[in-house]
């Protein structure tokens, strides 16, 4: 089991770092780098877009990954997963910007971001199972929490080497070529993921799907012919947690740097500690679900972050150090106590042979809905109506998650096989 959780949580940090770098460059240099021709606001917009495409692809990384991982295994799936994810973000570092290959160069940038979410699509799913599927019964919650943590730490491991370069390099050197750096880096880290996944064995309970051959054919169909009530709650459970990650971290670092004026260290520095709340959100109610219950704790967490959404914005409105950290960090923690159960919640909503397409598609849905489209939204809103209007779509989102998992029913007792 220690093996089993550390292969979790190693490679679904490393993915997560992969996909986090491209927001936090999102936010600050990439809309100058590939639309330098359009205006701040539309440059960033479009930067954004480039950012929303890989949650698009998230539910089709899903469906592919998905019908492999229910018929041939959890651990080769896996491994093709992150070699696709960490291979098309070293090749982002690489791109030659719009000065040099012009319209060519931001469409070869939607193409890698799209590849990015084909494989972190097929990523959460077989890395959630690989925890789950190996775990004793009552601890499947602690055991789950273990790739759940993967997001905070790939989320600081990404914000920390920006901070570091943006320390250390002028602002010219940091635009025009130390934004690269992090991805580069991705080069390196697949081959540490792969070293300890290839040393992982498949999973009791999809073993024994095998040897009773009990594998669907097509586990897409089947999910959505078997399952399509887990399968729409279960993604609108996700919506606020993603809601309030890629609006507490991408949008408002875009929105303190470009707006309030906050320097770029400063606010890299914030993000660092708030990785600490959602860390800790996400490992306190992962490990308690297993005795007080999944569905409870996640609709604490829905509950927590209908109030929040409406301090966030005049907490960082205040632009003091102290309450900004507090706005950021209180929004990931709602967040965390929402995500970290849903590691076996949404795995426990499936049968065995439709598990691992299930479970993504569940959780990769709620992307689309929740992460994809909060930043350009939250951008509109505020130029529009002001930041106060943004921490009313925040609630409006933890109150959509509320409502639905108010209607699933509870899971920490029931058999996996």
């Amino acid at each position: 089991m220690r093996r089993v959780a550390v292969a979790s949580f190693i490679g679904t940090a490393i993915e997560f770092y992969d996909f986090y770098i491209y927001g936090t460059a999102a936010a600050l240099v990439l809309n100058e780098a590939f639309f330098p021709t359009l205006d701040p606001v539309n440059a960033t917009l479009a930067s954004f877009s480039t950012y929303a495409v890989a949650f698009a692809a998230r539910p089709i990384g899903s469906v592919i990954f998905g019908h492999f991982g229910d018929r041939v295994g959890r651990k080769s799936v896996l491994v093709a997963s992150l070699l696709l994810m960490g291979l098309s973000t070293a090749l982002v570092g690489l791109l030659p910007g719009y000065g040099t290959w012009g319209i060519w160069a931001p469409l070869l940038l939607i193409l890698l971001r799209f590849l990015q979410g084909i494989g972190l699509g097929g990523e959460w799913g077989g890395a959630a199972l690989l925890a789950v599927e190996h775990a004793p019964k009552k601890k499947r919650g602690m055991y789950a929490a273990f790739p759940q943590l993967g997001p905070s730490v790939g989320f600081f491991a990404a914000t920390g080497v920006f901070w570091l370069l943006s320390s250390v390099l002028s602002d010219d050197a940091f635009r025009s070529w130390g934004w690269r750096v992090p991805f580069l880096l991705s080069f390196l880290l697949v081959g540490v993921g792969l070293f300890v996944r290839l040393r992982i064995s498949e999973t009791p309970v999809f073993a024994k799907v095998m040897a009773a051959q009990e594998a669907s054919k097509v586990p897409t169909l089947d999910v959505l012919r078997r399952h399509p009530r887990e399968l729409l709650l279960g993604a609108g459970g996700m919506v606020v947690a993603y809601g309030l990650f890629y609006t507490a971290t991408t949008y408002c670092l875009s929105y303190a740097t470009g707006t309030l004026h906050i320097s770029r260290n400063t606010m890299l520095g914030l993000s660092l500690v708030a990785c600490l709340f959602l860390a800790a959100g996400t490992w306190l109610a992962a490990t308690r679900s297993d005795g007080a219950g999944r569905r409870r704790l996640v609709l604490a967490g829905s509950a927590l972050a209908v109030v929040w959404g409406l301090v966030l914005f005049p907490l960082l409105d205040t632009e003091q150090p102290v309450l900004v950290a507090l706005a950021i960090g209180g929004a990931l923690f709602c967040m965390g106590v929402v995500y970290g159960p849903m590691g076996a919640y949404l795995p426990e909503l499936f049968g065995a042979n439709v598990r691992y397409s299930g479970a993504s598609l569940a959780y990769n849905l709620g992307g689309v809905l929740g992460g994809a489209v909060s930043p350009l939204v939250a951008t509109r809103l505020q130029s529009a109506f002001g930041s106060s209007s943004v921490g009313w779509y925040v609630s409006a989102m933890a109150v959509v998650s509320l409502l639905c998992v108010l209607a699933l029913p509870e899971t920490r007792d029931r058999e996996l096989a």
